[in-house]
């Protein structure tokens, strides 16, 4: 198996059998050290190696894991790590290591788990709909089948310690990624997303932390985990993220009781210009996918699914398109390749 493999595929994460329309698909992820040892940040190019080696062993002996492709960064070409970051998969800190690290992905993407990023191990479990429960069960059995080869650095005052101070105590990020397009056109999204602050909740993009939020998607996690539990921390996000599916599905009544014109028009606009555009840039053909999804969940548009329109939000993407057609392009000629893709696959489709 290899990148190129992953490029053929949609993602477990973006299947629609879980989905609810608003709830895209939930992550965890536990930050873990190793007992005694520097911080990847902190630590030489021999150390790093051999953590990596550990690591990799450590994680190929729980045997929860077999035809688990392992990546090494070093051996990486640029269009590759666009792939793996635009999937979820990697971030932009283990983009910018090069020295003893890597990435152990399943086959269906739904365990990932990051070597030496900025801390030793990023495991992350993911699957569509709202389903946290799930994951972190499926990913404390890894965790802990890992605990009983590598001691973890571990305080009984503070819980496990990690490199940056916000993931110390269980080392959890919880997070639910929403599509909220109806709260984006009533503009209460902007009081939303402020108030989500207030309750110590992060709001990101669909490319993780420092994005925006393209194609009105929205990735809701907590922001510390220090003082609760996992079992807390996932019960409170599950509450949220329900809380957030009732105002969304409120937005869209009311939209379409009393302003359905304008729905009909955004849904509509977007539908002529993917079908008919020689250019489109990445940003533009999520917001405009956007519009179509709820189109389709609205039954305005017909004879294509959200399966199909999740694909596309993946596939359109710089590094997707490079590895489809198997070369480097520049920007521009990329938006002329993404709009072919766009026209192609909603040829089918109608408004």
């Amino acid at each position: 198996m290899k990148v190129e493999d992953l490029v053929r595929l949609p993602g477990s994460w973006l299947s629609v059998g879980l989905d609810t329309g608003t709830v895209i698909s939930s992550r965890v992820r536990l930050a873990r050290n190793v007992k005694d040892a520097a911080f990847p940040g902190w630590a030489g190019k021999d150390e790093r190696a051999s953590i990596y080696d550990r690591l990799a062993a450590a994680i190929r002996e729980t045997g929860l894991l077999d035809d688990a492709l392992y990546l090494s960064m070093e051996r990486l070409g640029e269009v590759d790590c666009l792939v793996l970051k635009e999937r979820q998969l990697i971030s932009n800190e283990l983009i910018g290591r090069h020295d003893g690290n890597g990435l152990v992905v399943s086959p269906d993407e739904s365990i990932a788990i990051m070597i030496n990023e900025e801390d030793h191990l990023r495991m992350q479990a993911m699957r569509p709909g709202l389903s946290l429960q799930a994951i972190w069960e499926r990913l404390l059995a890894i965790e802990s089948a890992l605990e009983s080869q590598v001691d973890f650095s571990f305080a009984p005052d503070l819980g496990y310690l990690t490199a940056c101070p916000t993931n110390v105590g269980t080392g959890m990020r919880a997070s639910v990624m929403m599509h909220l397009p109806a709260l984006k056109l009533t503009e209460d999204i902007g009081p939303v997303t402020v108030g989500l602050s207030k309750m110590k909740l992060a709001v990101r993009g669909l490319l993780g932390e420092g994005t925006d939020a393209w194609g009105n998607m929205f990735q809701i996690s907590n922001q510390t985990s220090l003082g609760e539990s996992e079992e807390q921390i996932i019960a409170y996000i599950h509450q949220v993220v329900e809380e957030l599916d009732r105002h969304e599905c409120n937005a869209r009544e009311r939209l379409m009781q009393d302003r359905e014109s304008l729905v009909r028009d955004y849904v509509g606009r977007a539908f002529g210009i993917l079908t008919n555009a020689h250019l489109l840039s990445s940003k533009e053909t999520l917001d405009l996918l956007s519009a179509i999804r709820l189109g389709i969940e609205l039954e305005f548009v017909e004879k294509i699914g959200i399966a199909e329109i999740n694909e596309l939000m993946i596939l359109t993407q710089p590094g997707h398109l490079q590895k489809i057609m198997q070369q480097v392009i520049e920007p521009e000629a990329r938006d002329k390749v993404r709009a072919d893709l766009v026209r192609e696959r909603l040829s089918g489709a109608e408004f």
